[in-house]
């Protein structure tokens, strides 16, 4: 869990990029930026898997897998409008962030909470 939660923490640094370079006018982040983000995103999104499933796994491991599902589908939305060529939509960014912060927040939960 602790892998999954370094990469998400990378993910996060590089979605609150994004999303300021979206909030301060431009319509798309550069490419590089947003692949990075998705690969480490989904880099977490393995390795919880692989935790996660397992048995005797944490019921907010578990939780936190499926938040973070559908905090995915969000971002493969955003990703579909960046390679369309089009603004992405601000609402979506919020939503997929904050979806993904509460995915992050259980998953530490998860990490350090008692067993």
């Amino acid at each position: 869990m602790n892998i999954a939660a370094i990469l998400f923490a990378v993910a996060a640094i590089t979605g609150i990029a994004i999303a300021f370079i979206r909030l301060n006018g431009r319509d798309l982040p550069p490419m590089g930026l947003a692949i990075l983000h998705g690969l480490f995103a989904a880099s977490g999104l393995v390795a919880l898997t692989i935790v996660a499933v397992a048995p005797g796994a944490a019921q907010w491991a578990r939780i936190s897998l499926g938040i973070f599902v559908v905090a995915a589908l969000g971002g493969f939305v955003l990703f579909s409008f960046h390679l369309r060529r089009r603004a992405l939509p601000v609402p979506i960014i919020g939503i997929h962030g904050f979806v993904a912060v509460i995915a992050f927040v259980l998953l530490l939960v998860a990490i350090f909470g008692r067993p």
